[in-house]
């Protein structure tokens, strides 16, 4: 089965991963450029971009 770009911006676009706590926060792009955001629990800021994976 195929992907399309809808699935994939809903899945992938503007969601990071919390290197502390492993929560997803969304949050557009040029927020989280400028400094601008903080995790709910745990007030960390040290996110990365969700994995993308491939379903073999």
């Amino acid at each position: 089965m195929g992907t399309f770009k809808e699935a994939e911006a809903r899945l992938f676009k503007d969601i990071y991963v919390c290197q502390r706590t492993g929560r997803k926060i969304r949050l557009p792009i040029n927020k989280f450029l400028a400094g601008k955001y903080s995790v709910r629990k745990g007030m960390s800021k040290y996110l990365r971009p969700i994995r993308r994976r491939s379903k073999k």
